[in-house]
């Protein structure tokens, strides 16, 4: 069964998932937030999702930024739209710096780095990477 990660933001969304072994982390695609429970029915109707894991909108100081207040309010509707599949939360901080870094290395043009649904995809790969690492550590 696959995991489901969420960049979650006001505007869209960033989506990765894994693969049915749950060892590798890779894009979906970025979807406005206003869709976003509309596809994850949709895609959870066609492909077996294990759970979700969201980004934690931590500050330096370990205090909640001003997004966190949305992101549980998704988080309890998305709990009550799957009530059978876990929610995980893991710490988001830098992931978009992170992501956006990523995209120049990769070589990608000026013009495409512009499109700001490329940074919430890799956002959303890295925080499942995170987690997928996370997780095979607490294992050993």
């Amino acid at each position: 069964m696959r995991i489901l990660a969420i960049d979650y933001g006001k505007k869209r969304c960033g989506l990765s998932v894994t693969d049915p072994m749950q060892l590798i982390a890779t894009h979906l695609e970025a979807v406005q937030t206003t869709d976003l429970l509309v596809y994850l029915k949709n895609y959870c109707e066609k492909q077996e999702v294990e759970g979700f894991v969201l980004g934690k909108p931590l500050k330096l100081n370990n205090q909640l930024n001003d997004i966190a207040k949305d992101i549980n309010q998704f988080k309890t509707v998305l709990h009550q739209v799957f009530p059978n599949k876990y929610i995980e939360e893991i710490d988001e901080r830098f992931t978009s710096k992170i992501a956006f870094q990523s995209i120049i290395d990769s070589g990608v043009g000026k013009e495409k780095r512009k499109n700001k649904s490329n940074i919430d995809v890799v956002s959303a790969v890295i925080i499942l990477q995170n987690y997928l690492e996370l997780k095979s550590n607490f294992i050993k």
